[in-house]
């Protein structure tokens, strides 16, 4: 298979032969990995349950965490799902390459639907799947919203939403969710949203694909499936907890496939996540961590915060100048947007992780002011 280089290699060749300033420490904003300590509740029920690496977890998962991710649903969304309707999975990037395979696989011809820029393993699943790929296009001009090709859709097998998006930092309210499911149902395509970042918001909470099927009068969420994951929500990424959730129908064959992946998680990790999932506090606690970086970032760069997210999109011109300018003068690493993006889309921008805690966050961002003052 020909997949493209990740991000991140990319940005290692582009940065290879160029030697950084030592007048500034290393500091690096690419990678969506918060750098904030794990909860220590979190931590206390990992060790408790160290004893049970010494047996086999199930693919199904455990019964705690399945209520753990249950509870979350109906706290954080008001949704009164069951288990049929839900299978925890080794966090979403394990999803979002084996779902598209498993969904896609008797279809001769498969096209699949996503957003662009992207997250790059939705790439990478559509060329594993041999399907072809109509690009959601994300630009200043429909701020950063997908817009709807109606002939396009007709022919859709897959869409891939993102919203909260990565790397755009861009937000589908109810009413674009609603609109989305009822082509879903129209042209009888299967419609996923990406939400890992969903409880990153930074003022009202922001609504599921799910809630927006309810209110579509899909009930039983026909075609229409949600990914979420632990390790933004709870500074947990290593717990490598997620689920997808949505119709029942397909879940119950995707779990038989499943069985067959060999990714279930180690009882302690689910334990561990099991307590996250079921606690809404902590994370409260990290939005305000997130609010006080985009604070930051609008004192020193005058740019507005996003609805949710810990992204900035910035436009800077040359995307690669001010990569190779910035990391070189002042030691500091981004990615380029046209990194993320094909046919053009990202060029222009780069991406900012505000991923540390205020004060280093302040000191990047002052770096990156200095670096767009230079001509």
């Amino acid at each position: 298979m020909n997949f493209e280089t990740y991000p991140f290699e990319k940005l290692n060749t582009l940065l290879q032969d160029i030697t950084p300033s030592s007048d500034y420490t290393p500091l690096s904003l690419t990678i969506g990995e918060p750098q904030f300590a794990t909860p220590s509740f979190i931590l206390d029920a990992l060790d408790e349950h160290a004893s049970l690496l010494n047996k086999y977890p199930k693919t199904a998962g455990e019964e705690v965490l399945r209520e753990a991710m249950l509870t979350y649903n109906q706290e954080r969304f008001g949704l009164t799902l069951d288990n049929s309707q839900i299978i925890p999975t080794f966090g979403t990037r394990e999803v979002l390459f084996n779902f598209p395979q498993f969904l896609l696989h008797d279809i001769e011809n498969p096209m699949m639907v996503f957003p662009n820029p992207f997250y790059q393993i939705y790439e990478g699943t559509a060329k594993a799947c041999r399907a072809e790929v109509i690009y959601l296009n994300l630009n200043a001009a429909n701020h950063f919203q997908p817009e709807v090709d109606e002939e396009a859709l007709s022919r859709a097998d897959f869409v891939i939403l993102n919203s909260p998006n990565n790397p755009t930092s861009s937000v589908m309210l109810m009413d674009d969710l609603k609109k989305w499911v009822e082509l879903a149902l129209k042209h009888d395509f299967v419609l996923l949203n990406d939400e890992c970042y969903a409880d990153l918001y930074l003022g009202e909470p922001l609504p599921s694909l799910l809630n927006a099927s309810i209110e579509a009068g899909n009930t039983e969420f026909k075609n229409i499936l949600v990914i979420n994951s632990i390790s933004k929500r709870s500074s947990a990424p290593g717990l490598r907890s997620g689920f997808i959730a949505g119709d029942a129908k397909i879940l119950k064959d995707y779990m038989v496939y499943r069985t067959y992946v060999g990714c279930a998680s180690p009882l302690p990790l689910q334990h561990a996540a099991a307590v996250a999932w079921a606690d809404q506090a902590h994370v409260s606690l990290f939005r305000e961590k997130y609010k006080k970086n985009f604070a930051v970032a609008k004192e020193v760069l005058g740019v507005d915060a996003p609805e949710a997210t810990f992204y900035i999109w910035l436009k800077v011109g040359d995307e690669i100048a001010f990569t190779t300018r910035l990391y070189e003068t002042y030691n500091l690493k981004v990615i380029p947007g046209s990194f993320l993006g094909r046919e053009g889309e990202g060029k222009g921008y780069v991406r900012l992780a505000l991923v540390y805690e205020a004060d280093k966050t302040k000191e990047a961002l002052e770096r990156i002011r200095l670096a767009m003052e230079i001509k």
